[in-house]
């Protein structure tokens, strides 16, 4: 009999888990390190790339829930975090979301696979404080989110807007992915696949995808082919030139640091 539950425990420690994934219920475990508990649902998510393990409570503790921690993966790499500045390849373009792999994470080239999304409704993408909490507020509605993901939003939107500048400074930036009219955003007039940009994490989307804003003057597409398939030419914040046809392709161009 125990050799068989330390058989157990081995092989579950031997789970190899990422950020974001679901490791419990709040009520059934406690977070430990490499992992966190989301309030809104009482669910307990990993913090990091590692392996899983259950650590049992001391026979005389109150709380006889056993502690999950996220560890031991050491060749893991770098980790977005929100914050973080990535450089991301896109893969796929739509008329209001682009998808992209996420390469490094600040100068540090990541060892797991992460992907990141860029939407047209983004936390910086408003110029008035009435844009921004409109946009909020309507969001979930318009996008036929349950109350189970539409309320986390909005939670964390406001936790954003007050432990942040974004009540100071967000709303005076004009070089956005689009800042205005978030219902004519057509993606594909910003980015296409294969491009390489830089961008900044919103936060953990769901549990393989992180949230990517480019709606920084500095964020956008770094580097881009033509159609011709020559490495294209900033010529302005919106477009991109190919040097060999002179063929001008709309781009969201970060602005190179002088």
């Amino acid at each position: 009999m125990v050799m068989a539950m330390e058989e157990d425990e081995k092989q579950q420690e031997a789970v190899l888990v990422t950020p974001g994934e679901v490791l419990g219920r709040v009520s059934d475990i406690k977070p430990g390190r490499g992992a966190y508990a989301a309030l809104h649902n009482e669910t307990v998510y990993a913090s990091l790339t590692g392996f899983r393990r259950t650590l049992s409570p001391p026979p005389d503790s109150s709380d006889q829930r056993p502690t999950v921690e996220v560890t031991g993966h050491k060749a893991h790499g770098p980790v977005p975090q929100p914050g973080s500045i990535v450089i991301a390849r896109i893969t796929e373009v739509m008329a209001k979301t682009a998808s992209a792999d996420i390469m490094c994470v600040g100068p540090k080239s990541v060892r797991e696979k992460f992907t990141g999304i860029i939407r047209t409704f983004g936390l910086l993408n408003y110029h008035s404080k009435e844009e921004y909490w409109t946009a909020v507020l309507l969001f979930p509605l318009f996008s036929n989110l349950s109350s189970d993901f539409g309320a986390p939003i909005i939670m964390f939107c406001v936790s954003v807007y007050e432990t942040s500048s974004i009540h100071n400074s967000c709303f005076d930036r004009q070089q956005d992915v689009r800042a205005t009219e978030i219902d004519k955003v057509d993606m594909h007039l910003s980015f296409h696949p294969g491009d390489i940009v830089k961008a900044l994490v919103l936060s953990l989307g769901d549990s393989r995808a992180y949230f990517l804003s480019t709606a920084k003057n500095e964020l956008g597409v770094v580097s881009a082919e033509s159609i011709a398939g020559a490495c294209m030419v900033p010529v302005s914040w919106t477009e991109m030139q190919c040097p060999l046809t002179g063929q001008i392709e709309n781009r969201k161009v970060a602005k190179v640091a002088s």
